[in-house]
């Protein structure tokens, strides 16, 4: 147990170390201490005072969610058969405990007592909030329950936590396993970096010709260049069924989907709420499934006359130039790309020659130093794989002090796709800023995880990865969630960082970095061509401006379709047995171009599902929302066109970023912009209003 990697816990994790048999003694061990943390913390022992219940029990439940948050991380990013089983065993045992401290009514009645007690009103604003969190969460988590219901309570999150690991697995699963092996012709149009992909992973293999996946880096080119229809369409098909009842049973989401749902609904009657969307919004900015809904609708409306136009082009340019009679699914992208090329002289492969990801890096953190008065420099630990990359974020003394810079965070970037690794794009908090017991000050570290393609040899010259716009622009966002968890000043465990955010707001920092992508200033620091080392040129950026907002429309509906199924889903009860109902009902209110019959898109919809964004998907809408406006700030101060405002910058952090979870997103939201966000911002940016 003393040479255990997970309970190395004083350290930076040992990721290099852990292994799948470390994991079941390790929690063993770590929900020991939890379990006895708990029974004295409940006891006569330990007073209703803050301090006293943090010293017992908040230092070894954080040590079990440290540990247990680095298997996680690691089953998404470095998954093999040995750790899922090690993760799969032990996530029953984790899930009861969570579920049997949060529905504690001895451990709430001693948090009520502490609220009641008059030197409360003495808690400073932080630590007031984590206490006011923390009783709203004991009612969430059936604190307020007895009997029967309180054990049918605890056997729903058990049972909520299989299904969404199981429904992750599924789509990982559905992932990797697919492969189409194809020839040289198939793959005409298609850019040659993907096709050096393509070719190399077959010889990783030992076969001929070109190896295509699912994942976004092999798929999305073929999809967006490729001239063959009969491919683009085989490679849809198999992208929009994963996980359904279209391939192999054992992978099939349907009734993972169905079984949450109705459990989701089962939860909210015993917590006294009339659906599952209800208790999802309690925490949330949002006040009701109505407000979200009327929200969405009038989104829809707005943006609806926009993707009509953005469709009768494209079917059009689609006809008369691509000889494509009628548009399908699986022209849009290579229809898309087409048109904004013929408009716009450009296509995104064009630009993403100049995205070359050292020089975005460089781009990035210098935006980042510049605002924010922070460093980041390179630092050493050990990491789940050669790939990763790890650094260090500081705030350099006062000019002329001799004393030390002062250690804000530390991060992990792990940037490229690969077999075993979750799709898409998230940040993991491995730890948190924690004035810990005894006053020594724990600081946070952060994964941020991409899966961008890797770099590749072309005629025998390696070259860097190359950055598609939007990948950049992922890259920003993530790195934006980065910043929210590793800037906060915040000394107290539940609200530092992201930690106590409404979920509905979590979004606004990441969102807020989008905006820099789209800077002429900017990009100069951000582009090298990978063969000349030239910048960006002014005449590609105004081409790359001006079809900004192309197809926004289409985009935007795309999204108020998504969150309104969402809602839907987990507002009405009994939509276990009408998903697919509920979903066509949406898509004829909102969608101006419904997907064909086969599309599986929810089997594969993590976030609702598996993800922590059941009921809380129009998130990303809303947050749209706030981060346009807050940038609104950053362009009324612009120097020059230079959005680089250092003032504001400092203004953002102090209100936005170090505050964290303190105090209210809304309150936040108004130390910065000095009043409550307008939607208008957002319907400019994206050329809707």
């Amino acid at each position: 147990m003393l040479d255990n990697p997970l309970l190395a816990l004083d350290t930076l994790p040992a990721f290099d170390r852990i292994r799948p048999e470390h994991v079941t003694p390790a929690i063993d061990a770590l929900l020991q201490e939890a379990d006895a943390a708990l029974t004295r913390a409940t006891g006569d022992a330990v007073p209703a005072d803050y301090d006293a219940l943090s010293a017992v029990l908040d230092v070894a439940t954080e040590r079990l969610e440290r540990a247990w948050g680095l298997v996680r991380h690691l089953n998404a990013v470095a998954n093999t058969p040995e750790l899922r089983a090690a993760y799969t065993e032990n996530l029953p045992r984790i899930t009861e405990f969570h579920t049997r401290l949060g529905a504690d009514e001895r451990l709430y009645a001693k948090y009520k007592a502490v609220l009641a007690d008059p030197r409360a009103a003495g808690l400073g604003r932080a630590r007031r909030k984590a206490l006011d969190n923390a009783l709203r969460d004991f009612v969430l988590s059936g604190a307020e329950l007895e009997g029967a219901a309180k054990q049918r309570f605890a056997e729903l999150q058990e049972a909520q936590a299989e299904l969404g690991r199981r429904f992750s697995e599924h789509v990982l699963d559905a992932t990797d396993g697919y492969a189409l092996y194809v020839s040289e012709a198939e793959l005409a149009g298609v850019p040659e970096d993907a096709k050096a992909a393509a070719r190399a992973a077959a010889q990783a293999e030992g076969r001929e010709g070109f190896k295509l996946t699912l994942h976004y880096p092999s798929y999305l080119p073929v999809m967006q260049y490729g001239t063959d229809r009969a491919l683009r369409e085989k490679l849809y098909t198999a992208y929009v069924t994963r996980a359904s009842e279209q391939g192999p049973d054992a992978l099939d989401n349907g009734p993972v989907m169905q079984r949450l749902l109705a459990l989701r609904q089962e939860e909210a009657l015993l917590l006294g709420k009339g659906s599952f969307a209800d208790v999802s919004l309690v925490p949330k900015m949002a006040e009701s499934p109505q407000q979200v809904v009327d929200f969405l609708r009038d989104l829809a409306r707005r943006a609806r006359p926009g993707a009509e136009r953005d469709l009768a082009e494209l079917r059009t340019f689609a006809r008369e130039t691509l000889g494509i009679a009628e548009l399908q699914a699986w022209d849009v992208p290579f229809a898309s790309e087409r048109l904004k090329e013929q408009r716009y002289a450009f296509s995104d492969q064009e630009v993403k020659q100049y995205f070359t990801e050292p020089r975005v890096l460089e781009g990035l953190f210098h935006i980042i130093e510049t605002l924010f008065g922070v460093r980041i420099v390179p630092d050493t630990a050990p990491t789940w794989h050669a790939d990763v990359r790890f650094y260090r974020i500081e705030r350099p003394a006062a000019a002329g002090s001799d004393a030390p810079a002062e250690l804000l965070g530390q991060f992990y970037l792990d940037p490229y796709a690969r077999a075993g690794k979750r799709p898409g794009a998230w940040m993991d908090g491995l730890r948190s800023r924690w004035r810990r017991p005894g006053d020594a000050l724990q600081t946070p570290l952060a994964a941020l995880v991409c899966n961008f393609a890797p770099p590749v040899v072309i005629d025998g010259r390696a070259r860097p990865a190359l950055l598609s716009h939007d990948d950049v622009t992922t890259l920003f966002h993530e790195f934006g969630h980065g910043l929210h968890h590793l800037l906060t000043r915040v000394d107290d465990l539940g609200v530092s960082g992201i930690s106590g955010v409404e979920w509905d707001a979590v979004e606004l920092p990441s969102q807020f970095m989008e905006n820099f992508c789209w800077e002429a200033g900017v990009l100069q620091r951000l582009t090298a061509h990978v063969d000349t080392g030239a910048p960006l040129p002014a005449g590609l950026f105004e081409r790359m401006l001006a079809a900004k907002n192309f197809h926004s429309g289409l985009q935007t509906l795309r999204q108020v379709e998504f969150a309104l199924i969402d809602m839907r889903l987990h507002a009405e009860p009994g939509s276990e047995a009408r998903i697919d109902a509920v979903q066509q009902e949406v898509r004829r209110e909102v969608a101006v171009l419904p997907p064909p019959a086969f599309n599986r898109f929810l089997h594969s919809f993590s976030h609702i599902f598996a993800g922590g964004y059941a009921a809380g998907y129009y998130s990303y809408k809303w947050a749209e929302v706030l981060s346009a406006d807050a940038w609104g700030a950053f362009e009324e101060a612009a120097h020059d066109g230079d959005p680089l405002d250092a003032a504001t910058g400092a203004r953002y952090r102090e209100c936005v970023l170090e505050a964290g979870g303190a105090r209210s997103a809304m309150e936040s939201f108004k130390a910065f912009r000095g009043r409550e966000p307008r939607i208008d911002a957002l319907l400019r940016h994206q050329g809707l209003a």
